[in-house]
């Protein structure tokens, strides 16, 4: 039997706000770790996404930090002494929003730091002073080298989403934070999934653990109804068109595999009439705020978004999730899902599959341990429609074997024997006397249509004959005239004959 908040011993602020936050019975995880939290031991808890983790390791810490809250105003009374690390700045920031409620009629003090946004209103929070710090690795040591934030008297450190945090390159920044951190301290590790590699470093970090595992690991919820649908890569928006008609879905998650296609199959939708908005790491922290709290108002009916929305968001009433691509991380898969059918809520998971996808469903069939059967769409004849090819029409015709890829591989040979079989083939006429087509004629140079017409130059003598004609040079052509140069001494002219004589007379 469930066990109730009300039976916690939870002091009177904590249950005064738990109260008005409607929680009554509580999830399982909550009920196993809560009492462990409680007594100070360190935690390594396996549940499904979308349970209630962050209430079993937050009310159970602001219980232990009430010794400690103050009601001065200087900041050496309100150290940092609990820790909250997590993944990704979206699911930091929900974090932090339910601890300020859980710890609204305390006079503890909490605050957020996460990437993306300016460092100095966070600074300014953090020289005032906070009991409860919930930050993503990357911007809280850009905050302790910049010394704004104080971590030698931590009791309490939480990784949410640890296996996402350990799996994605977070584990050099989390070294170096656990290095500032006092040797003695409770250490608590939460997440959806844990694999064996996870667990043995993870038990480096923890003293003794006691682990709590609600559920089988990387068990979906039971209360979410997954199909699997094959869809040509051109009729994936139709096929989500004719699921959310069918099934009067008005909100909806819409997962891509990049940024990329993120962007685009947004616009597509947008443009094809619904209310979009799209959800990517290439986009400012002020537009992905800004989107994540237009769909909780109800504003967006489709979120389209890659898996930096697949981790621990919470959404409440979200009735489906569309897996648009299927994820390259079978692990992702159960992430996704989780999104919809939170908190004993039904929901419905639906994944477009093509033929490339083979490979990438097996994992998924392997993890969650069931078998996958592939569904045909079936699509209402006044449903846009996309560009009709042949895999589109071998996954229609697939029907319920789900063999879809086999047909597609038979689909070129039997468009090749509609051609020949087409009625009136043989007395066709050419392409070209169709539709008044007419081919182009090629542009022509006017001066090649004219007749031929001597010139006088024609009737002179060839070059050839001129050439003979002309007075042969005793010197050839190739070899260069010598220059004048102007003589340095006047020549001597040489001596006539009757010079001469006189001379020889004489």
């Amino acid at each position: 039997m469930t066990s109730s908040f009300s039976n916690l011993s939870l002091a009177e602020p904590l249950s005064r706000a738990v109260a008005e936050m409607g929680y009554e019975s509580m999830t399982p995880i909550q009920e196993q770790a809560i009492p462990v939290v409680l007594t100070g031991q360190d935690v390594m808890g396996a549940a499904q996404t979308g349970t209630g983790k962050t209430a079993a390791f937050s009310l159970p810490l602001l219980q232990r930090l009430l010794k400690h809250e103050s009601s001065s105003t200087s900041p050496a009374r309100h150290p940092v002494r609990a820790l909250v690390l997590l993944p990704t700045r979206e699911l930091a920031d929900q974090v932090a929003q339910q601890i300020a409620l859980y710890a609204k009629y305390t006079k503890l003090r909490s605050t957020v730091v996460f990437g993306g946004m300016d460092m100095k209103p966070q600074t300014l929070e953090l020289k005032k002073g906070v009991e409860v710090l919930v930050a993503t690795p990357g911007r809280l040591l850009d905050h302790i080298e910049a010394k704004n934030a104080v971590l030698n008297q931590v009791e309490y450190v939480v990784l949410d989403e640890a296996d996402r945090m350990l799996d994605i390159g977070f584990l050099p920044d989390l070294q170096r934070i656990l290095s500032y951190l006092p040797k003695q301290r409770t250490t608590l590790l939460f997440s959806a999934t844990f694999s064996p590699e996870i667990k043995r470093l993870a038990s480096s970090y923890l003293q003794n653990p006691i682990t709590i595992e609600v559920a089988r690991p990387n068990e979906t919820a039971s209360t979410v109804e997954q199909r699997f649908y094959s869809a040509n890569d051109d009729d994936k928006r139709r096929a989500i068109h004719q699921v959310l008609k069918t099934r009067g879905i008005k909100q909806a998650f819409i997962f891509v595999n990049s940024k990329l296609g993120c962007a685009r199959l947004a616009r597509s939708l947008e443009r094809e009439g619904l209310k979009t908005t799209a959800l990517h790491g290439d986009k400012s922290q002020d537009e992905r705020l800004k989107a994540l709290e237009a769909f909780k108002k109800g504003e967006v009916d489709l979120l389209v978004c890659t898996d930096v929305a697949a981790r621990g968001l919470d959404i409440k009433d979200v009735p489906a999730v569309f897996n648009f691509d299927v994820p390259f991380n079978a692990e992702d898969y159960v992430h996704r899902i989780g999104r919809t059918g939170r908190a004993g809520a039904s929901g419905l998971a639906v994944t477009l599959v093509s033929g490339s996808d083979a490979r990438l469903v097996a994992d998924i069939e392997k993890l969650i341990k069931k078998k996958i059967e592939l569904e045909a769409v079936e699509y209402d004849e006044d449903q846009p429609r996309g560009r009709i090819n042949d895999g589109r029409r071998a996954w229609r015709e697939a029907g319920e074997t789900g063999d879809g890829r086999d047909a597609i591989a038979s689909a070129a040979p039997r468009r090749e024997r509609e051609r020949e079989h087409r009625p009136g083939r043989e007395t066709r006429e050419p392409r070209e006397q169709h539709r008044g087509f007419r081919p182009a004629v090629a542009s022509r140079d006017p001066f090649f249509e004219k007749p031929y017409e001597s010139s006088a130059a024609a009737d002179a003598a060839p070059a050839w004959e001129s050439a003979k004609s002309a007075p042969r040079s005793s010197v050839s052509a190739n070899i260069k005239p010598k220059r004048k140069v102007a003589a340095l001494f006047k020549a001597v002219a040489p001596a006539t004959e009757d010079q001469a004589q006189a001379v020889t007379t004489d």
